[in-house]
């Protein structure tokens, strides 16, 4: 195997364990939890054995007051993303969630003066629209809270990654460390104040929550990016919303509590992936153009996630 295919291998890996969020979140013997805290409580516990596995592999931890705005985003997306997951089917949150580059490209346009491209627009557009599809008939049903939760998610995820375009200079283990830690660390009161603990079964899925839905994708897809660029490894992560909603179903489509996605988040969310996919071939066009030219210095990549 070349080491091209063996980075491709990795970050597809890494896709397929960070679309296990559903499986794990929409587990039903989580139901035992009251639906206003379970968000919570899941955030909580996945970030600690999260910070289990990814704090041994930070090397150069340096104190900057960048983190603080960018930990505190990354705890109120937690928070977000996993209310929506429990509030509305496990599509609506992952697609509302990927509307996150929609926000990135708004505030670099609006704030940060970055110059727009037609890949830009078909993102912005066909976001807008998917979204709008999602809302217009979600808003007539009882998923309106899980709906909202899940723009926000999207929000909050595109401040993360703003955040770290800004600390792009610092260790990339270390900004996930923190952002681990610091959900933990804030939301550790309020689950010692509710008291609700999880029993032997609960802390097995939780563990493999934290570990292989969220810490190990990290690692995976850190070691991918080493063979390949970022724009293809955006693109192998879209792996990720098409998968959500298929091992919900497959695992948990026996249960009563089971959401099924509906026609419409078919459609919305159909549409943000077209934006995204159009977005990513413009990037990767503009890239092949400038690496052909003689006097261009070296792009910068990144990832879909950018060690969020």
């Amino acid at each position: 195997m070349t080491t091209a295919a063996r980075g491709r291998l990795l970050v597809a890996c890494a896709a397929v364990l960070w679309s296990a969020s559903g499986f794990f979140a929409k587990a039903p013997l989580f139901e035992s939890w009251p639906v206003a805290d379970r968000a919570i409580l899941l955030a909580f516990w996945r970030a600690v054995f999260a910070s289990v596995l990814l704090v041994p592999m930070v090397r150069k931890p340096r104190w900057t007051p960048g983190l603080i705005p960018m930990a505190l985003l990354f705890v109120i997306m937690n928070y977000t993303y996993l209310s929506a997951m429990t509030r509305t089917s496990a599509a609506n949150a992952i697609w509302l969630q990927n509307t996150a580059p929609v926000w990135v490209f708004l505030v670099g346009v609006v704030f940060l003066g970055e110059p727009v491209q037609r890949g830009d627009w078909c993102l912005v557009l066909l976001g807008a629209v998917g979204v709008g599809f999602i809302l217009v008939f979600e808003t007539r049903g009882a998923q309106q809270a899980g709906v909202v939760f899940g723009l926000l998610a999207g929000i909050t995820y595109a401040g993360v990654v703003l955040s770290i375009r800004l600390l792009r200079h610092e260790d990339a283990a270390w900004l996930i460390a923190v952002n681990h830690l610091a959900t933990a660390l804030v939301l550790s009161p309020y689950v010692v104040w509710k008291g609700t603990w999880p029993d032997g079964e609960q802390l097995v899925y939780l563990c493999g929550f934290g570990m292989l839905q969220m810490g190990l994708p990290y690692v995976l897809f850190a070691r991918g990016l080493r063979a390949v660029t970022g724009h293809e490894a955006a693109g192998i992560a879209l792996l990720e919303p098409v998968l959500v909603p298929v091992w919900v179903f497959l695992a948990w489509h026996g249960a009563p509590s089971y959401q099924p996605p509906q026609w419409w988040t078919f459609v919305g969310g159909g549409l943000i992936l077209a934006g995204l996919l159009l977005r990513l071939l413009a990037s990767r066009s503009r890239g092949a153009t400038a690496a052909n030219r003689p006097d261009t210095g070296s792009g910068q990549t990144g990832s879909r996630r950018g060690g969020s």
